[in-house]
C-alpha cells in the first residue's frame, strides 16, 4: 500500500498537498475508493481511503490508526564523518532503511570533503529529501532528521545524550558485541570517512566517555561501515 507522510491528521479526514498529491493523482493514478497509508511522523500509521484526487490536493477518509510496526524501539543516532562525492547520500538512504532516528554529518581531521557552511546547508536539504523517500520505501513510521554539519568536538559532546556512545576505530581491539551488553534505549555511533580517525581523535573520544569499538579485522569502506554497525546492533536488539 502506498505510504505518505503528513504533519498533522486533524480528525476523520485529511488533505494531502504538493508533490505527494501530484504523485498520487498523476504517477500512481489513484482514484476514489483506493487505499493508502498516512504517517504522522511520530510513529502512528493511518489507513485511509481516497475521497477525491487531483494534482492540487488529495482528500482521504481515515479508517483506522495503529502504532507503526517498523520503528526500532532503541533510538539510533549516526554521526558520519563526511565522505567524498555522493557517498553520504547512499549512507543516508541505507541508514534510514535500517531505522536510524538522526544522522549528523561530522567534519573530522581526515575528512577530504570539507564543504562550506552554505554549500552544506543546500546539501542537507537534498539529504533530508533522500531520507524521506527512503522512509516511504521502507515503510518507516518516522522520517529521520538529517541535522546540520558539526565539528568533531561538538559531535562528541552531543553523543553524551545517548545511553551508549561508540566510535568505530580501526585500531581498536574491542569487538562491538562486547559493548552491547544490556539494553540501551538510545545509542550513538560515529563512523569515520575514508581515512578513519586519528589517534588524537580516538584519545579525545575516550576522554569524553565515548567507547571505542571494532568492526572486525577487515578494513571497511566508509559507506560500508555504518551499514555493518547498524545491522549488527539491530541483530543484538532482536530486530532480525
Amino acid at each position: 500500500m502506498p505510504r505518505f507522510f503528513i504533519d498533522y491528521i486533524p480528525g476523520e479526514t485529511a488533505v494531502i498537498y504538493g508533490e505527494d498529491a501530484r504523485h498520487i493523482a498523476g504517477s500512481l493514478r489513484m482514484r476514489e475508493g483506493e487505499e493508502l497509508t498516512l504517517c504522522d511522523m511520530r510513529g502512528t500509521d493511518y489507513r485511509c481511503s481516497i475521497l477525491r484526487a487531483d494534482s492540487a490536493s488529495v482528500e482521504v477518509a481515515v479508517a483506522e490508526s495503529a502504532p507503526s510496526r517498523s520503528e526500532v524501539a532503541c533510538s539510533l543516532r549516526l554521526y558520519q564523518a563526511l565522505p567524498k562525492g555522493d557517498k553520504l547520500e547512499f549512507i543516508v538512504q541505507k541508514a534510514t532503511e535500517l531505522g536510524v532516528a538522526e544522522i549528523v554529518p561530522v567534519v573530522t581531521a581526515r575528512c577530504i570533503s570539507r564543504p562550506l557552511a552554505r554549500s552544506m546547508e543546500k546539501k542537507t536539504v537534498r539529504l533530508q529529501k533522500i531520507a524521506c523517500e527512503a522512509a516511504k520505501q521502507s515503510g518507516r513510521g518516522r522520517v529521520p532528521r538529517v541535522l546540520p554539519m558539526v565539528g568533531f568536538a561538538e559531535a562528541l559532546e552531543d553523543m553524551k545524550r545517548s545511553q551508549l556512545a561508540l566510535l568505530f576505530y580501526e585500531e581498536s581491539t574491542v569487538p562491538l558485541h562486547s559493548q552491547l551488553n544490556g539494553h540501551s534505549q538510545s545509542i550513538a555511533l560515529m563512523v569515520g570517512s575514508e581515512g578513519g580517525f586519528s589517534a588524537k581523535e580516538a584519545e579525545a573520544a575516550v576522554a569524553a566517555g565515548v567507547g571505542l569499538a571494532s568492526l572486525g579485522n577487515r578494513i571497511l569502506r566508509c559507506e560500508t561501515a555504518p551499514i555493518c554497525a547498524l545491522s549488527a546492533i539491530l541483530y543484538h536488539l532482536g530486530e532480525f
